[in-house]
Protein backbone atom coordinates (compact mmCIF):
# COMPACT_ATOMS: atom_id res chain seq x y z
CA UNK A 1 0.00 0.00 0.00
CA UNK A 2 1.14 3.42 -0.58
CA UNK A 3 1.29 6.31 1.38
CA UNK A 4 -1.55 7.87 -0.19
CA UNK A 5 -3.56 4.87 -0.26
CA UNK A 6 -3.48 5.03 4.04
CA UNK A 7 -4.60 8.44 3.79
CA UNK A 8 -7.24 7.96 1.87
CA UNK A 9 -8.42 5.50 3.95
CA UNK A 10 -7.99 7.15 6.95
CA UNK A 11 -9.86 10.38 5.88
CA UNK A 12 -13.01 7.56 5.15
CA UNK A 13 -12.44 5.58 8.54
CA UNK A 14 -14.44 8.25 10.61
CA UNK A 15 -17.28 8.77 7.78
CA UNK A 16 -17.69 4.45 7.91
CA UNK A 17 -17.71 4.49 11.12
CA UNK A 18 -20.19 6.95 12.01
CA UNK A 19 -22.17 4.86 9.25
CA UNK A 20 -22.18 1.41 11.44
CA UNK A 21 -23.38 3.29 14.01
CA UNK A 22 -26.09 4.72 12.80
CA UNK A 23 -27.41 1.62 11.33
CA UNK A 24 -26.93 0.06 14.82
CA UNK A 25 -28.83 2.25 16.22
CA UNK A 26 -31.61 2.29 14.08
CA UNK A 27 -31.99 -1.78 14.25
CA UNK A 28 -31.81 -1.86 17.67
CA UNK A 29 -35.32 -1.50 19.10
CA UNK A 30 -36.54 -4.21 16.39
CA UNK A 31 -33.33 -6.03 17.61
CA UNK A 32 -34.24 -5.65 21.67
CA UNK A 33 -37.87 -6.49 20.90
CA UNK A 34 -37.15 -9.87 18.96
CA UNK A 35 -34.97 -10.73 21.67
CA UNK A 36 -37.34 -10.67 24.26
CA UNK A 37 -38.48 -14.63 25.58
CA UNK A 38 -42.53 -15.13 26.89
CA UNK A 39 -42.37 -18.35 28.77
CA UNK A 40 -45.83 -19.91 28.94
CA UNK A 41 -46.51 -23.39 30.44
CA UNK A 42 -48.42 -25.58 28.38
CA UNK A 43 -52.26 -25.65 29.14
CA UNK A 44 -52.07 -22.09 30.70
CA UNK A 45 -51.90 -18.70 29.88
CA UNK A 46 -49.49 -15.15 30.54
CA UNK A 47 -50.84 -11.69 30.02
CA UNK A 48 -49.49 -9.25 27.80
CA UNK A 49 -50.08 -5.63 27.31
CA UNK A 50 -50.06 -4.65 23.79
CA UNK A 51 -48.69 -1.50 22.45
CA UNK A 52 -50.83 1.06 20.61
CA UNK A 53 -52.92 1.23 17.25
CA UNK A 54 -52.27 -2.67 16.79
CA UNK A 55 -53.54 -4.08 13.49
CA UNK A 56 -52.57 -7.34 13.12
CA UNK A 57 -51.21 -9.87 15.56
CA UNK A 58 -48.90 -13.11 13.84
CA UNK A 59 -48.20 -16.29 15.54
CA UNK A 60 -45.26 -18.39 13.66
CA UNK A 61 -46.68 -22.42 15.16
CA UNK A 62 -50.30 -21.72 16.10
CA UNK A 63 -50.08 -25.24 17.68
CA UNK A 64 -47.60 -24.60 19.89
CA UNK A 65 -49.32 -20.87 21.49
CA UNK A 66 -52.22 -18.73 20.48
CA UNK A 67 -53.59 -15.74 21.49
CA UNK A 68 -57.18 -13.59 22.05
CA UNK A 69 -57.39 -10.34 22.21
CA UNK A 70 -58.85 -8.39 25.35
CA UNK A 71 -60.29 -5.18 25.72
CA UNK A 72 -57.88 -2.76 26.98
CA UNK A 73 -55.17 -3.88 24.92
CA UNK A 74 -54.59 -7.78 26.95
CA UNK A 75 -53.06 -10.06 24.90
CA UNK A 76 -53.88 -13.85 26.46
CA UNK A 77 -51.27 -16.18 25.22
CA UNK A 78 -52.00 -20.00 25.68
CA UNK A 79 -49.71 -22.59 25.79
CA UNK A 80 -50.73 -25.33 22.83
CA UNK A 81 -47.62 -27.57 22.14
CA UNK A 82 -44.10 -27.96 23.74
CA UNK A 83 -41.84 -26.24 21.78
CA UNK A 84 -40.78 -22.41 20.31
CA UNK A 85 -42.69 -19.91 18.26
CA UNK A 86 -42.53 -16.12 17.72
CA UNK A 87 -44.85 -13.33 17.46
CA UNK A 88 -45.26 -10.45 15.74
CA UNK A 89 -47.50 -7.10 15.96
CA UNK A 90 -48.02 -4.68 13.45
CA UNK A 91 -49.58 -1.80 12.72
CA UNK A 92 -52.27 -0.92 9.85
CA UNK A 93 -48.72 0.37 7.38
CA UNK A 94 -47.39 -3.32 8.73
CA UNK A 95 -44.45 -1.68 10.65
CA UNK A 96 -43.50 -4.07 13.37
CA UNK A 97 -44.55 -2.82 16.73
CA UNK A 98 -43.57 -5.70 18.94
CA UNK A 99 -41.73 -9.15 18.11
CA UNK A 100 -41.70 -11.52 21.20
CA UNK A 101 -39.88 -15.33 21.48
CA UNK A 102 -42.77 -17.54 23.03
CA UNK A 103 -41.40 -20.62 24.72
CA UNK A 104 -44.17 -22.98 25.82
CA UNK A 105 -42.62 -25.85 28.27
CA UNK A 106 -44.07 -28.75 30.62
CA UNK A 107 -46.15 -27.82 33.80
CA UNK A 108 -43.50 -27.76 37.12
CA UNK A 109 -44.04 -30.06 39.73
CA UNK A 110 -47.44 -32.28 40.23
CA UNK A 111 -47.13 -34.41 37.00
CA UNK A 112 -45.93 -38.18 37.24
CA UNK A 113 -45.49 -40.02 34.22
CA UNK A 114 -46.06 -43.44 34.24
CA UNK A 115 -44.35 -45.85 31.62
CA UNK A 116 -45.27 -49.45 30.77
CA UNK A 117 -42.58 -50.39 28.23
CA UNK A 118 -42.90 -47.80 25.47
CA UNK A 119 -46.16 -46.66 26.44
CA UNK A 120 -46.35 -43.89 28.82
CA UNK A 121 -49.62 -41.70 30.49
CA UNK A 122 -49.41 -38.62 32.45
CA UNK A 123 -51.27 -38.39 35.76
CA UNK A 124 -51.65 -35.19 37.69
CA UNK A 125 -51.12 -35.35 41.62
CA UNK A 126 -52.47 -32.15 43.06
CA UNK A 127 -52.87 -34.04 45.75
CA UNK A 128 -54.49 -37.23 44.18
CA UNK A 129 -53.38 -38.51 41.01
CA UNK A 130 -55.63 -38.68 38.40
CA UNK A 131 -54.93 -39.26 34.66
CA UNK A 132 -53.80 -35.77 32.84
CA UNK A 133 -54.35 -35.26 28.97
CA UNK A 134 -50.17 -34.63 27.98
CA UNK A 135 -49.00 -34.36 24.69
CA UNK A 136 -46.58 -37.46 24.26
CA UNK A 137 -48.83 -39.86 26.01
CA UNK A 138 -49.35 -42.88 24.11
CA UNK A 139 -52.17 -42.87 21.61
CA UNK A 140 -54.44 -45.44 23.93
CA UNK A 141 -53.86 -43.39 27.07
CA UNK A 142 -54.91 -40.10 25.27
CA UNK A 143 -57.91 -41.55 23.71
CA UNK A 144 -59.43 -43.24 27.26
CA UNK A 145 -58.45 -39.56 29.23
CA UNK A 146 -60.29 -37.65 26.23
CA UNK A 147 -63.08 -39.87 25.49
CA UNK A 148 -63.66 -39.58 29.89
CA UNK A 149 -63.15 -35.79 29.18
CA UNK A 150 -65.70 -35.53 26.50
CA UNK A 151 -68.13 -37.79 28.03
CA UNK A 152 -68.33 -35.45 31.43
CA UNK A 153 -68.37 -32.01 29.57
CA UNK A 154 -71.43 -33.08 27.63
CA UNK A 155 -73.03 -34.46 30.49
CA UNK A 156 -71.88 -31.22 32.26
CA UNK A 157 -73.73 -29.43 29.21
CA UNK A 158 -76.84 -31.45 29.19
CA UNK A 159 -77.25 -31.57 32.56
CA UNK A 160 -77.74 -34.97 32.59
CA UNK A 161 -75.13 -38.74 33.07
CA UNK A 162 -74.09 -39.73 29.80
CA UNK A 163 -75.14 -42.96 28.79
Amino acid sequence: MTSRMVRRAAKKAPAFALLLLAAALLSAPVAAAAGEELAVTMDQAQLLKLPEKVSTIVIGNPLIADVAVQSGGLLVVTGKGYGSTNMIVLDRAGAVLMERQIVVRAADGHTVAVYRGVERETLSCTPDCERRITLGDSADAFTKTMTQSTARSGAAISGSPGR
